[in-house]
């Protein structure tokens, strides 16, 4: 059966901080440039980018094309508990009919795509559920609007709709080996998405999914989320986990990192008087009531952003460097994607790409990297590691598996 690689979070124009260029045109190439075959629209419920999804042809069911580029259309909203939900709409009809349903509860519906909604995670499941529309958290660890935030359960947050919900979006600061900490998770589909702002290689696509399906339509998808018929995920793909900007409790002010014991002691205020913001990890060892993976949870495979693995090969101090760009574009001209040069490609003898990418890719591949954890605010950081540098300071794990070992 064939396999396809999705990021099904992201957001346009009309979101709050997002670049101008999130547009359609330039996410259908670059989606294509990253290897992604389908990506959510983001923001489907914005009358203006509404209007701009259906100027689209629908090339499949559910599913609407922008030359070889693929789109579903996909949302996050915000609930009065200012936990963000992700939703996966079947079609531009389905998207009209909880924008009504949505429109008398939200007084930023049409200047913000990512709306806030007068109304509980329960409202908006039935809702969704009423639309035929997927519904999971969105970002579910992140300290600041998130499931776990702000509940200690699904059912705190969902009530009696909490078994419709069939997937958790794991965000930046988590992957499989903490969420699966949780055993009421264990049931659901993790979903890894870039939340992109951007479309630059360093932020679209920097997680997503890769699914077993035997078509692009959104019968296809919504079956191999709940894992139906032989179709499922076969690999979540994402940044280590370490580099979210919230995976350490730290100071938001001054990114002092702590433990969480330190950070109870200090009262959850550091040093400096700014406020402790508690990390992805130690809330997930607050809940932790299991070890292990139930048998249907597919691999996670820790990627990094190609301009940035570049980025620091040259010493560079920006992605939109013009050498930066220069050699990421040759690489992915020669190759077809950023995936494929990530983990596939042969790197001998690529004309006009300095030698200090190509052995800082090798090195990627060779899981001889370094990384600094983020914390209160702050991304962690990267280090590609010099060949005199102790194995042991590495990231754990194997080196980088093959993207088609899967």
């Amino acid at each position: 059966m064939p396999v396809i690689n999705a990021d099904l979070h992201i957001h346009s124009k009309y979101s709050m901080a997002t670049s101008g260029r999130m547009d359609i045109p330039t996410l259908g190439v670059q989606s294509v440039k990253k290897g992604i075959q389908l990506v959510g629209t983001g923001d489907c419920l914005h009358r203006k980018w509404l209007d701009d999804i259906k100027s689209l042809p629908e090339v499949a069911d559910g599913v609407y094309g922008k030359d070889s580029a693929r789109f579903v259309l996909t949302v996050e909203v915000e609930d009065t508990d200012r936990v963000h939900h992700l939703l996966i709409v079947p079609a531009v009809a389905k998207a009209e009919e909880i924008r009504e349903a949505f429109e008398p509860f939200s007084v930023n519906i049409d200047t913000d795509g990512r709306p806030n909604l007068n109304l509980n995670g329960i409202q908006i499941a039935e809702i969704a559920k009423d639309a035929g529309v997927l519904i999971g958290p969105a970002h579910a660890f992140t300290p600041w609007t998130a499931l776990y935030a702000y509940h200690d359960s699904l059912a705190s947050c969902y009530g009696d709709m909490a078994p419709y919900i069939s997937f958790v979006e794991l965000g930046l600061s988590a992957d499989t080996d903490l969420a699966d900490r949780i055993s009421e998770l264990h049931r659901l589909t993790f979903l890894t998405n870039s939340d992109a702002h951007s479309p630059w290689p360093n932020k679209l696509a920097r997680e997503f999914n890769r699914f077993q399906m035997e078509d692009i339509t959104f019968p296809e998808l919504e079956k191999a989320i709940l894992r139906i018929d032989g179709r499922k995920p076969v690999m979540n793909v994402g940044l280590y986990s370490q580099q979210g900007k919230y995976h350490e409790s730290a100071c938001i002010r001054c990114y002092q990192h702590y433990t969480l014991r330190e950070s109870i002691m200090k009262n959850w205020r550091c040093t400096c008087g700014g406020r402790i913001k508690k990390g992805v990890v130690d809330r997930i060892e607050e809940m932790a009531d299991t070890i292990g993976h139930p048998e249907h949870r597919p691999p996670y495979l820790h990627l990094f952003p190609l301009s940035e693995i570049i980025m620091r090969a040259l010493g560079m101090a920006s992605t939109t460097s013009r050498k930066v760009k220069s050699n990421w574009e040759i690489l992915v001209d020669r190759f077809g994607s950023e995936v494929r040069v990530l983990l596939e490609a042969e790197l001998d003898g690529i004309e006009g790409v300095d030698p200090n990418v190509i052995s800082a890719i090798r090195k990627f591949r060779e899981g001889k990297v370094r990384v600094v954890p983020g914390g209160g605010g702050e991304y962690g950081k990267i280090e590609i590691l010099d060949e005199e540098t102790d194995d042991m300071a590495a990231a754990p794990g194997e080196p980088q598996r093959s993207l088609f070992e899967y």
